[in-house]
């Protein structure tokens, strides 16, 4: 489902200018669902694990849809390995805290080492999120701080990423304005450098599990 940005937040114009980069776009566009793809058939294995690890922990459901928020405030479903007790998965308007009780011992090990994210790879091949680019929140999440941060509504400029700048720079330590200020950064300066830059430092981050809830 896909819904009209002013259904989502109260102010529909960017108060930044947002210059179109046709080639970077074009071409890490078509890189990301190249890559993503590849990535998805090769941790194939790796997902079929932890789902019968999810499954025989709780006997719940293994995926869970959630919807987010993606460029010019449109909807759309994200997938997720469930990694919370059922009765908490899917809440969009629940933030994960530092030792979360919520947390089931599985969903530990995959929020660890960002496994529960990997389904979002099919996000990318059906175009509704990029490789690299602001995280995608949940509605009540962008109303509450489009609210109390004006620019906030600045981030919905781009395609939202599996990863991001913000992401590799403390991540879930970071305050939501400290999250855009790292958000509208990489939308000023996003280039190949940057790109490449941010796919380094996340398999870093994935194989130190640093910021991770």
């Amino acid at each position: 489902m896909f819904v009209d940005v002013t259904t989502i937040i109260e102010k529909t114009e960017y108060s930044i200018i947002i210059q179109r980069k046709w080639l970077f776009e074009t071409i890490t566009g078509l890189l990301d669902r190249l890559m993503a793809l590849v990535l998805l058939i090769v941790t194939l294995p790796i997902l079929f694990f932890f789902a019968i690890w999810v499954k025989l922990e709780d006997g719940g459901s293994v995926l869970y849809r959630q919807n987010r928020v993606g460029k010019d405030g449109r909807i759309f479903i994200v997938y997720k390995v469930r990694s919370m007790c059922v009765d908490n998965s899917g809440k969009g308007s629940t933030e994960t805290e530092v030792n979360d009780s919520r947390i089931t011992k599985v969903g530990k090990i995959m929020r660890l080492t960002r496994i529960d994210e990997l389904p979002q790879l099919l996000n990318i091949v059906l175009g509704n999120m990029k490789l690299i680019g602001p995280r995608p929140l949940v509605p009540e999440q962008v109303i509450k701080y489009s609210k109390e941060i004006p620019e906030f509504v600045n981030r919905l400029a781009v395609k939202p990423g599996l990863t991001g700048w913000a992401q590799v720079n403390g991540g879930n330590e970071n305050t939501p304005e400290e999250k855009l200020n790292l958000d509208l950064e990489y939308i000023e300066k996003r280039g190949f450098r940057i790109y490449i830059n941010i796919i380094l430092k996340t398999i870093w981050v994935v194989l130190s599990g640093d910021g991770a809830r």
